[in-house]
């Protein structure tokens, strides 16, 4: 489970450097790996008490990092 959780807090952290510097947003690099990381949290929560998931958890972590991006709206986004 921690080991999990861990990896979970890394892969969001990669998607939220990547969204960055490919262009995806334009939140700035904190912003933007804070945003994923606090989305993986919330679906690695949601998949402990509910069972929920896509699959394995590198793919819930990035699919779940990819949507809090697209969800949570920013001042700079266009």
């Amino acid at each position: 489970m921690f080991m999990v959780l861990m990896g979970t807090v890394v892969i969001a952290g990669i998607v939220g450097y990547l969204s960055e510097t490919t262009g995806f947003t334009h939140n700035g690099y904190l912003q933007s790996i804070i945003i994923c990381v606090g989305g993986a949290f919330l679906f690695y929560f949601v998949r402990i008490m509910f069972g929920i998931g896509f699959g394995s958890p590198g793919l819930d972590a990035v699919i779940s990092s990819i949507g809090a991006l697209i969800i949570v709206p920013t001042h700079w986004r266009k």
